[in-house]
């Protein structure tokens, strides 16, 4: 099977390395792609919040993980599969962020809290609706809240 996904837009921000914490304050403007047309975003404003799906491209393929292994090398954490951890260096290297909507400017998008770099190429883009996000309540390890205490902070 073969599947071919092309990015719709960019993403444009201040953050040029990759780092794990400190996305809280992080504005970003995704610009959509010159084949995307604008009126794929008409609507949009009415929403809070999106869901961007972006693509990990500086991921190096050698870096891909695909056992368990120790989040962000910290042997304090347990050793968990790729799948039950968020980190970059996934198969596919797609990451999922929902982002706080700011602005609409023609084919840009004002965004609060992408945690991803300045260039990574966006895969879609989804209005978030109460009726996705969990029915009860959010279960969750407590090794994972600690690894996440500095990330959203700015």
């Amino acid at each position: 099977m073969q599947i071919s996904i092309y990015p719709i837009a960019i993403v444009n921000n201040n953050r040029k390395a990759i780092e794990d914490d400190n996305w809280g304050s992080i504005i970003s403007t995704i610009e959509l792609a010159e084949n995307i047309n604008e009126s794929s975003l008409k609507g949009i404003n009415e929403f809070s919040h999106l869901e961007i799906v972006f693509y990990f491209d500086k991921v190096a393929d050698d870096n891909i993980q695909f056992e368990a292994r120790y989040p962000r090398n910290n042997k304090e954490y347990p050793k968990v599969g790729i799948f039950a951890q968020r980190g970059k260096n996934r198969p596919n290297k797609l990451g999922v962020t929902i982002v706080e909507l700011l602005e609409i400017n023609n084919k840009k998008l004002i965004v609060k809290g992408l945690d991803a770099i300045d260039g990574t190429p966006i895969i879609d883009i989804k209005p978030v609706m109460k009726e996705f996000l969990p029915k009860g309540e959010v279960k969750q390890p407590n090794w994972s809240t600690s690894l996440m205490d500095r990330y959203w902070i700015s």
